[in-house]
């Protein structure tokens, strides 16, 4: 019994992920974008359980493997370029081209898709990310409607077709850059080797404590930026 459960958990987590996203994508296309916003964080938290599940257990599979990604397409893929379809469709029409932007996020899809499939067979993501991971991508574009319940000034922001375009075509291009990312992966307690981490979790919390949701988009820009610093000082490091 003891061994079906160590063998099934994380695959039955991943699963919970799965459902989480599909019902946010019911939710978003009935235009209930804070709940399927509140759908991708609970993703991300199952996201992140079933790979601690399995380091835990030390319970890996191809299968979980594959399940994983499949899941993450639909949670971090699929869900998030529903929203944006969503915040697209109240948009303002700008213009006679207006309508034809309305399909633009569904870019994400693809390039989710391209990203997960990039990173189960690039062996160099073993302890790093190279390109931006598709949950921060997602959590992302999930705050724009919490930002937009909080605060409905930021609307006037948010739902334009030509701000979202380029949101779209900027989280495309970082999720297949060559751009090395550090992991939240905390492989031991020594400050010195995971102070790049601890400064990404204490910086995001002193602003999602004072900005809530709005902060998010800074502290996916600071992650960037943190990790770009980090790989920076470390290559220079090496001899030669």
């Amino acid at each position: 019994m003891k061994k079906r459960v160590k063998k099934h958990l994380p695959n039955a987590i991943t699963c919970a992920n799965l459902f989480s996203g599909c019902v946010g994508i019911v939710f978003a296309f009935q235009g209930e974008l804070v709940i399927a916003s509140y759908a991708i964080f609970l993703s991300a938290i199952f996201d992140f359980f079933d790979g601690l599940a399995s380091r835990v257990l030390q319970s890996y599979s191809g299968i979980g493997k594959d399940l994983d990604s499949l899941a993450d397409l639909v949670s971090f893929g699929f869900l998030p370029a529903a929203i944006l379809y969503e915040l697209f469709l109240q948009s303002p029409q700008i213009n006679n081209i207006s309508p034809y932007l309305n399909f633009i996020p569904f870019a994400i899809v693809i390039f989710s898709a391209l990203r997960l499939a990039k990173f189960n067979v690039d062996t160099r993501q073993a302890e790093i990310f190279i390109g931006l991971p598709t949950p921060a991508n997602a959590i992302l574009i999930a705050s724009l409607p919490l930002t937009m319940e909080q605060h409905s000034r930021s609307s006037h922001y948010i739902l334009n077709q030509y701000g979202l375009s380029v949101l779209v075509l900027v989280m495309c291009a970082l999720l297949v850059a060559e751009l090395p990312l550090m992991s939240l992966k905390f492989k031991n307690r020594d400050f010195n080797q995971n102070i790049y981490r601890y400064l990404l979790l204490l910086f995001s919390a002193i602003l999602i404590l004072f900005f809530k949701f709005a902060a998010v988009p800074v502290v996916i820009l600071f992650y960037i930026t943190l990790s770009i610093i980090q790989f920076k000082i470390a290559h220079d490091k090496v001899p030669g």
